[in-house]
């Protein structure tokens, strides 16, 4: 990776993340000449994969719903932008975690009480 990336990623598939700086056409998009800006700064999307560039870079692409494009990203040109929405998968996820484990302790503990009687 990188030395300016993270060693795991900031990001997950389907997190909802913002643009930090605009991105300008660098010649690679056909519709637009070198320069334009082709996303403003602020623009919200949501991470569709997440790859390699030269094994050594890591891109998220990003889809831009409002603005209709899908566009390779580096990490140091998103944020997230959870703390908008206020739903956090990763706490949600570990919540239910922790109560299934629990109704399994006494589910558990509920057959070896019956099997001992």
């Amino acid at each position: 990776m990188s030395t300016k990336d993270e060693i795991l990623s900031l990001y997950r598939v389907g997190e909802r993340v913002r643009l930090i700086k605009s991105i300008r056409n660098d010649g690679t998009y056909p519709y637009a000449q070198v320069g334009d800006v082709l996303i403003e700064a602020g623009a919200e999307g949501y991470v569709r994969k997440i790859g390699d560039f030269l094994q050594t870079i890591r891109i998220y692409e990003v889809n831009f719903f409002e603005e209709g494009f899908i566009f390779g990203c580096r990490e140091a040109e998103l944020e997230s932008a959870l703390e908008e929405d206020g739903y956090d998968e990763v706490a949600e996820e570990l919540r239910w975690i922790k109560e299934h484990r629990a109704s399994r302790v006494a589910q558990r503990a509920a057959q070896s009480q019956e099997e001992g009687e």
